[in-house]
C-alpha cells in the first residue's frame, strides 16, 4: 500500500512539473511515457508476405499508367510495411523497378547507397560513375553513396529489378542530399568496367589498384559466379538455422558488400526443416526459385518463387523446403552490417 501511494505521489508530483518544463524543452518521464527501456526489442515492423503474382499484376498496370520521366524519378513498386509510416524495414526501402524497351533512367545522385538485383529480362545496362555494365538476370548491382547513375534498356521485353536503399537509416539520420541531372546519360570512362577488371575475379585483388574509387571497387557481381559458389558450399554440413548461406563480400577487406545493407545468397536443401533462431536486425528474402515455409513469431507463409518475405528484428523464424527432390535458392537483404558495426548484434537460438 505504502508503495503505491508513494508511486501516485511521484506520479503526481511529475505531472505538475509537466507544464513548466515543456515551457523551456525540458522534460522528465512521466508515468503516461512509452517505456524507454525495453527488456527486448519490440520492433513496429511487422512480418510481410508479398505474392509473386500480385507484385506482377501491378508491374503491368504502372508501367502502362506511369511515364518514365526525366530528372530522376523511377517508376517502381515499393514493398511497403503496415508496421512503420516509412520503409520496408527501420532501415531500408525495398522497391521492384519496371523499365520498358527504349526507356531511359536519367541520371541523379543520392547520399543513400543502393544495390539492384536483377529479378527478370535483360538488354538494360547502368552507367555508374562513368562505369557501364550490363544487367542480366540474377546479377547484383551496386550504387555507392553520391555516385551518378543512370539506366538504359535496350533490350525488347520489359525488365524488373529489386531496388533496395538504405534511404530510411540515412532520412533518420537527416542525412540525405539528392541531386538530378539534365543529361540524358552520362558518358563513359575510357576504360567502362575498369574495377571489375581489377578487382572482380573473386580470388584475387591487384597489389597495386590504379581505379580504386569507392569503399568497394567492384560495383557488380554475375548471377553465375555467386550462384556456383554457393553450389559448392552446399557440399558441406548444413548451418541448423540457414542451412547454406553465403555473403556477397568486399575483395578488398573482406567486410561486406556494403556497409549498410546486407547481401546473401541462401540455399535450402531438398526437404530441410531449419530450427527457429532470432536475431537483432531486419531482413527481406526474394524467392529464385523453389517452394517452402516461413515461420515468423508463429505467423505461416507459404511461399514459391518471386516471393518476397519481411522478417522483423528479434523474430523467431525458421525456413523450410517443401520440396523432397528440389532445392531452393534465395536472395536476402538485410541491415546486420549496420548492428553489428555499431556493437548492437545479437543472436539466438529459440
Amino acid at each position: 500500500m505504502m508503495a503505491d501511494t508513494m508511486t501516485a505521489e511521484n506520479g503526481e508530483a511529475r505531472e505538475a512539473l509537466r507544464a513548466d518544463l515543456k515551457a523551456l524543452n525540458l522534460a522528465i518521464h512521466q508515468p503516461s511515457d512509452p517505456p524507454l527501456f525495453t527488456k527486448v526489442p519490440k520492433p513496429a515492423m511487422q512480418p510481410v508476405h508479398w505474392k509473386a503474382a500480385d507484385i506482377a499484376a501491378f508491374l503491368d498496370r504502372i508501367g502502362e499508367q506511369i511515364k518514365l520521366s526525366a530528372g530522376g524519378v523511377r517508376r517502381t513498386l515499393r514493398l511497403a510495411n503496415p508496421g512503420i509510416d516509412y520503409g520496408t524495414t527501420p532501415t531500408f526501402w525495398a522497391s521492384i523497378q519496371y523499365i520498358l524497351p527504349g526507356e531511359i533512367a536519367t541520371p541523379h545522385r543520392h547520399t543513400a547507397s543502393a544495390l539492384r538485383f536483377i529479378m527478370q529480362g535483360e538488354g538494360a545496362d547502368t552507367i555508374v560513375d562513368g562505369e557501364k555494365y550490363q544487367m542480366n538476370k540474377g546479377d547484383l548491382v551496386f550504387t555507392p553513396s553520391m555516385t551518378w547513375h543512370d539506366h538504359e534498356h535496350k533490350g525488347d521485353k520489359p525488365m524488373v529489378w529489386l531496388d533496395v536503399l538504405d534511404v530510411t537509416l540515412v532520412r533518420n539520420l537527416e542525412a540525405v542530399f539528392f541531386e538530378g541531372s539534365d543529361a540524358q546519360r552520362q558518358e563513359t570512362n575510357k576504360l567502362s568496367d575498369a574495377t571489375f577488371r581489377e578487382f572482380g575475379s573473386g580470388i584475387m585483388r591487384p597489389v597495386k589498384p590504379q581505379h580504386r574509387m569507392f569503399d568497394n571497387p567492384l560495383l557488380v557481381y554475375p548471377a553465375e559466379r555467386a550462384e556456383e559458389a554457393v553450389m559448392q558450399a552446399a557440399g558441406l554440413d548444413p548451418d541448423p538455422h540457414d542451412d547454406t548461406i553465403l555473403e556477397y563480400i568486399n575483395p578488398v577487406n573482406g567486410q561486406p558488400a556494403s556497409r549498410t545493407v546486407g547481401t546473401l545468397m541462401q540455399r535450402l536443401r531438398p526437404g530441410i526443416k531449419l530450427k527457429l533462431h532470432r536475431h537483432t536486425g531486419s531482413s527481406v528474402t526474394y524467392v529464385l526459385r523453389g517452394n517452402g515455409r516461413t515461420v515468423v513469431d508463429g505467423q505461416v507463409f507459404n511461399w514459391g518463387k518471386g516471393d518476397f518475405i519481411a522478417i522483423p528484428p528479434w523474430a523467431e523464424h525458421s525456413h523450410e523446403n517443401l520440396s523432397q527432390d528440389e532445392d531452393c535458392l534465395m536472395f536476402q537483404v538485410n541491415d546486420f552490417p549496420v548492428l553489428k558495426a555499431l556493437g548492437l548484434w545479437r543472436e539466438e537460438a529459440a
